[in-house]
């Protein structure tokens, strides 16, 4: 089953995994929103996802990553249905989280790594790519990023693109949330600010091209899979690289900031 919005605009790419599901290997797929996982959807006896009279075996998040996807308690029952079943869930509740900006900023804590890796030069070259990462709470680091702000991003707990703030809107922004004197900060951290290499490129968007200047960025897929504590598969699977004019603060491909770009190397 995959799950969707009730207005689907990025639907192709799940047909197509749908349609190799069907030709490669006999698997059927429904598409269902979280309003109807809610009216359709119940839990057998034995802990099967049943939806409409069909059991479910694997679930396929494409919607429930923003809050938008949850408007009313409808969506936050048919979640809980899901992840109260037996059927394997991409991502399950634990895997979505830790996909947060809040858990990236807890592992680059000193000490942290040291809980999940044994081996120290692989904690050290993890560290090495780490980005400054902090809360909201450290006083220093916002004083530093209402002084300097073209230095730091803001980033939400939000997936896509479109959300993250920069530049001026930095100080602004903090400078709001500490007038405001509420909670509202707890929903951000502060990043420092990453500035790649720009190299000329061709751009191709919606049938016309052009060149300008641009930055890439590369992104590992992984495959994972667990049955509880016991690990049963944990590789990489590919790559995705994303590109975008260097002028452009975000990057989502389907947010319409970026294009999908392969990799050259020399």
């Amino acid at each position: 089953m995959i799950v969707v919005q009730a207005e689907e605009r990025n639907m192709y790419d799940q047909h197509f995994v749908s349609a190799v599901l069907r030709e490669r290997h006999n698997i059927t797929t429904i598409r269902k929103t979280l309003t109807e996982v809610d009216q359709e959807g119940e839990i057998l006896p034995d802990g099967t996802l049943s939806v409409d009279g069909e059991a479910i075996s694997v679930i396929y998040f494409r919607a429930g990553y923003t809050p938008d996807d949850y408007p009313s308690e409808s969506e936050w029952r048919a979640r809980l249905l899901m992840e109260q079943s037996s059927a394997v869930k991409c991502p399950s509740i634990s895997y979505h989280l830790v996909g947060t900006k809040k858990i990236q900023q807890e592992l680059a804590k000193p000490g942290v790594l040291e809980r999940f890796l044994d081996n120290k030069d692989d904690i050290a070259k993890l560290r090495k790519c780490f980005a400054g990462l902090w809360s909201l709470d450290d006083s220093n680091i916002v004083r530093k990023a209402i002084e300097r702000p073209e230095l730091f991003v803001m980033k939400p707990q939000r997936e896509g693109g479109g959300n993250n703030i920069y530049g001026d809107d930095v100080r602004e922004t903090l400078l709001k949330l500490q007038k405001a004197d509420s909670q509202e900060d707890a929903a951000y951290i502060l990043m420092q600010r990453i500035f790649p290499s720009i190299s000329a490129t061709v751009l191709l968007r919606n049938g016309c091209w052009h060149k300008d200047h641009a930055i890439s960025e590369l992104g590992i897929f992984g495959t994972y899979l667990r049955n509880k504590n016991k690990v049963i598969m944990n590789e990489q699977s590919g790559y995705l690289m994303r590109t975008k004019v260097s002028s452009s603060d975000e990057g989502g491909v389907a947010a319409g900031f970026a294009v999908l770009d392969s990799v050259y190397l020399t």
